[in-house]
């Protein structure tokens, strides 16, 4: 099986490329829609945030507007939050895989946004980094609710320059080139990967809960 992993900068596209290998039959495991159930009501991660951030934690789920709140412009409130999730999530993509390795699945997916910021790319097989010009996806970001210019500019701050995105990914999709080309550039890497060696999952000697790398 060839463990994909797909990733991009806010506003670059990800989300609608992701949705677009669904369609071509690659199963995906957005990382975010995880994160959504960790801190969701009674989601695994909420006791361990509550007890992290006192006070974001309503009715059994996390107030996502009070965490990031709490983190926004704070590395070490940061980072906390990351060492609560990253595990989570990661165990989550390792049943993914093992789930889709047992249906047969040629080519499954990882929709990562932070894939090279965590080493992610350790866990793949290939890179795909989707990418667009900073005025488009600056428009694009600016569009969606609550945001602000200071927000983007934070969030870009935190995330690895495109430009060295770009540099390390394996396929490189650019989505300011409309839906048309971007679905082309996707089944064009769709085709390319499958005829590659792909790893065995699990690997042999793999126990539930361990960190796998490439």
């Amino acid at each position: 099986m060839i463990v994909l992993g797909l990733t991009g900068s806010i506003g670059m596209g990800k989300s609608t490329a992701a949705r677009m290998l669904k369609r071509m039959g690659a199963p995906v495991c957005d990382s975010d829609a995880v994160v959504h159930g960790l801190l969701g009501r009674h989601g695994a991660a909420v006791p361990a945030i509550a007890a992290a951030f006192p006070g974001v934690v309503v009715d059994g789920a996390v107030d996502r507007r009070a965490l990031g709140a709490a983190v926004f412009g704070n590395p070490a409130a940061l980072k906390r939050l990351e060492a609560i999730l990253h595990p989570a999530v990661q165990a989550a993509q390792r049943r993914f895989l093992k789930q889709a390795a047992r249906r047969g699945v040629r080519v499954a997916v990882l929709d990562i946004p932070l894939l090279f910021e965590t080493g992610g790319e350790r866990r793949v097989d290939r890179t795909v980094v989707v990418t667009a010009p900073f005025l488009v996806q600056k428009s694009r970001v600016l569009a969606r609710p609550g945001m602000t210019a200071e927000k983007f500019a934070a969030i870009l701050a935190r995330q690895m320059p495109d430009a060295e995105k770009r540099r390390r990914a394996d396929h490189v999709v650019n989505t300011g080139d409309g839906r048309r080309a971007t679905r082309r550039a996707l089944r064009n890497i769709l085709a390319d990967v499958k005829r590659r060696r792909g790893r065995q999952w699990p690997p042999r000697g793999y126990q539930p809960g361990q960190v796998v790398h490439a």
